[in-house]
């Protein structure tokens, strides 16, 4: 009998245990279960906080940029056949161009070459607030106008652009020849120097600041130049660059007249001429 008692009094003892162990591992689990949740909270808050810290520094940032890097000056260089507000147009059209920022990261070590009658245009971001368009356009000699359109040619006679508009500045050629034009070819005309003699006569005008109208070639290559109503007789290519030099002082006198100053057997030396009025 006092075996069994013994018994049972262990029994009792062990079952005791038992609960005591499963009380301690039930609060370890719960201060583990709180910890973890602890931490979780901490972790939320720490990067809510890195998020509010850096949408707060973004927003100063865009506030800061807005206000500091907006383009108030703009130089453009170089272009003739578009004026300067279509360089601007082209250069700042879509969104945030306005800000000095995002147009030089939009053309950094870039140009801008897919516009007609353009090479490419360089954007220089000269301080926060200017910004400099240097426009390199096609070396163009000349247009002629051809079914309905103006086919403008460079210095070699090779069709550079086509374009249903004339471009001031640049003369007209009339008088040349030829049966078809082809974009990035040369003209086909019968006599291909003609060109070097057209690329020399825009030089010269240029040079002297004379706004020819047209250059007219006859069929043995004679040279007319017209201003208005008034037409210029060259002649030949021989002795051009003295003719025009000479044609500065005397194209004045032929404004508001109609007929034709006679300039082909004009020399520095003998200065003859002739005016023979319509």
């Amino acid at each position: 009998m006092g075996s069994k008692k013994v018994v049972k009094k262990l029994n009792k003892k062990n079952i005791h245990l038992r609960l005591v162990k499963k009380e301690k591992q039930k609060e370890k689990k719960e201060q583990l279960e709180q910890k973890i949740r602890f931490g979780r909270v901490k972790r939320i808050l720490i990067l809510s906080a890195i998020l509010i810290f850096l949408l707060v520094a973004l927003a100063t940032g865009y506030i800061y940029i807005v206000d500091n890097y907006t383009i108030t000056t703009i130089y453009v260089e170089g272009n003739i056949h578009y004026t300067n507000e279509e360089i601007i147009a082209m250069v700042m059209d879509g969104k945030y161009t306005d800000n000095s920022l995002f147009l030089s990261w939009k053309y950094r070590d870039k140009g801008i070459d897919d516009i007609p009658f353009v090479q490419t245009m360089d954007v220089i971001v000269e301080a926060k607030d200017t910004v400099r368009i240097k426009v390199y356009e096609k070396a163009i000699a000349g247009y002629v106008a051809y079914l309905g359109r103006y086919i403008y040619f460079d210095k070699d006679g090779i069709v550079v652009e086509t374009s249903e508009e004339s471009t001031p500045g640049i003369p007209q050629v009339t008088g040349l020849t030829f049966s078809h034009v082809i974009l990035h070819e040369p003209l086909p005309v019968e006599n291909q120097e003609v060109f070097e003699d057209i690329l020399n006569i825009t030089q010269l005008l240029e040079k002297y600041s004379l706004p020819v109208d047209k250059i007219y070639f006859s069929p043995d290559y004679q040279v007319t130049l017209i201003f208005g109503e008034a037409r210029v007789a060259m002649g030949g290519s021989d002795d051009i660059d003295e003719k025009i030099m000479g044609l500065q002082y005397m194209l004045p006198s032929l404004e508001g007249k109609k007929g034709t100053l006679d300039m082909r057997e004009y020399t520095e030396d003998t200065k003859m001429i002739s005016f023979e009025p319509d």
